[in-house]
C-alpha cells in the first residue's frame, strides 16, 4: 500500500523582512497506490517544498498528511517510510556504490547479509552490478542518479518521492533514464511523486499530472485530460511544447451559428464560425468577450480554395523539428505557431490561408482564465 493524501496543506516561510510568504497554499492531492503522479511548475511554484513536507523536512502550518489513511504529523523523516531522490544525486563521496546503498540499513541496523541482498538486488534491477565498488567520482552523471534511486529502492518504501532526478543530465541521458524510472515504477508497482518543471517529461512519465502555480494545485488529471482540456489558460500555456496558441476576440451569433470575431488591432481581424457542437456548448457566451486556444496541430493550411473559415497569416519564419516542423505565422494582430510535416509550404511573403480545427478549439475567460464549456 502507498496512498498519499495531502489535506489543506500550507506552508509559509519568513522572507528576507520577515514577512510571510506563502510556499504552499490549502493544497490538496492525492496519489493513489501503486500511481506515479507528476508535479510539475514553473520554478518557485512550491513543488519541491510540497515534497519536503511529505518527507517530514519541513512541518505544514496547516492542514495534514495522510499515509494509508494514518497522519504523519509528528512522525520523523526516517519512520515515514518514504524515500526521496535528490536533484543532485548527494553521494558521498568518500563511499562506494555499494555503501552509499547500503548508507541508510546500515543505520537502521539491518542484519549484514539482508542489506547485502538488498543493494544486490537493487543493483541489478538498476544495471550498477560492476559499478558497487566504484566511487562517486568515478561515475557519469546517469550512473550517480541511478545509484541514487537505487539507495532509495533498498529501504522498500512505500513511497518514492523524485525532485528533479533528471534536470541536470544531458538529453540522451534523461530519456535513457526516464525509461528506466518508468520500467522501475511498473516493476515494483510502486507508489511515486515526481517533481520537475520540464512539462514534456511529466507527460511521458505520469498516470496523472498535477500542474501547480503560486503554491496551489492549478489542475490534476491524466495527461491526456490536462493536454487536450485544460481547466485554465495558464495550465494549457504551460503544457505544451510549442503551448497553446492564444487569440482575443468576441463571441456573436449570426443564422443560428456562434462566430469567433479576433479583436481587431494592427492588422485585419479575422471571423470564424464554431462546429455544431461547440456552439451549442458556448452559446451562452454570446455576446462576451473571449480567449480562443488552439493547439499547434490543429492549424493547418486551408484547402486550395478555401474561402470561408480560411484565416489568412503571414509565415514568419520556420524551424525543422524532425518528421514535422514548426512555422510561426503573423496576421498582425496575433503572432501564432503551428506544427505539420508541410513539405510544400510555399516560400513566400503573402499571406497563406490557415484552417483552423474549431473542433479541438478551446475557450477561456479573459478575466479569471478559467476555461469555459467546449467541447467536454
Amino acid at each position: 500500500m502507498g496512498r498519499l493524501v495531502l489535506e489543506n496543506v500550507t506552508k509559509f516561510f519568513s522572507g528576507p523582512r520577515r514577512q510571510q510568504i506563502g510556499a504552499v497554499r490549502e493544497l490538496n492531492l492525492t496519489a493513489g497506490d501503486g500511481q506515479l503522479l507528476v508535479i510539475v511548475g514553473p520554478s518557485g511554484c512550491g513543488k519541491t517544498t510540497t515534497l519536503r513536507l511529505i518527507a517530514g523536512l519541513e512541518t505544514p502550518d496547516a492542514g495534514g498528511i495522510f499515509l494509508d489513511g494514518k497522519p504523519l504529523a509528528g512522525v520523523e523523516p526516517k519512520d515515514r517510510d518514504v524515500a526521496m531522490v535528490f536533484q543532485d544525486h548527494a553521494l558521498f563521496p568518500h563511499l562506494t556504490v555499494f555503501e552509499n546503498m547500503a548508507l541508510g540499513l546500515k543505520l537502521r541496523k539491518f542484519p549484514r547479509a539482508e542489506i547485502a541482498g538488498r543493494v544486490k538486488a537493487a543493483a541489478e534491477m538498476l544495471g550498477l552490478t560492476a559499478l558497487l565498488e566504484r566511487r562517486p567520482a568515478g561515475l557519469s552523471g546517469g550512473e550517480c542518479q541511478r545509484a541514487a534511486l537505487g539507495r532509495a529502492l533498498v529501504r522498500h518504501p512505500r513511497v518514492f518521492l523524485l525532485d528533479e532526478p533528471l534536470s541536470n543530465l544531458d538529453a540522451p541521458l534523461r530519456l535513457q533514464l526516464r525509461g528506466e524510472i518508468a520500467r522501475l515504477r511498473r516493476r515494483l508497482n510502486a507508489t511515486m511523486i515526481f517533481v520537475t518543471h520540464d512539462q514534456a517529461e511529466a507527460l511521458a512519465l505520469a498516470d496523472a499530472v498535477a500542474v501547480m502555480k503560486d503554491g496551489a494545485v492549478q489542475q490534476l488529471a491524466s495527461p491526456r485530460e490536462i493536454y487536450l482540456r485544460p481547466a485554465s489558460r495558464f495550465v494549457a500555456g504551460f503544457i505544451g511544447s510549442p503551448p497553446m496558441n492564444f487569440f482575443e476576440g468576441a463571441l456573436a451569433e449570426e443564422d443560428g451559428v456562434l462566430v469567433f470575431h479576433e479583436r481587431a488591432g494592427s492588422g485585419p481581424s479575422f471571423s470564424i464560425p464554431l462546429d455544431a457542437k461547440g456552439s451549442g456548448a458556448m452559446r451562452e457566451h454570446a455576446g462576451r468577450t473571449v480567449t480562443l486556444g488552439l493547439r499547434p496541430e490543429h492549424i493547418q493550411p486551408a484547402p486550395p480554395g478555401s474561402v470561408n473559415g480560411a484565416v489568412r497569416a503571414a509565415l514568419e519564419r520556420m524551424e525543422p523539428a524532425g518528421a514535422e516542423s514548426l512555422f510561426y505565422f503573423s496576421n498582425g494582430n496575433h503572432a501564432f505557431v503551428a506544427r505539420g510535416p508541410w513539405a510544400d509550404i510555399p516560400k513566400t511573403t503573402d499571406a497563406l490561408p490557415l484552417r483552423f480545427d474549431m473542433e479541438q478549439a478551446r475557450f477561456f475567460d479573459p478575466a479569471t482564465g478559467a476555461a469555459m464549456a467546449c467541447h467536454e
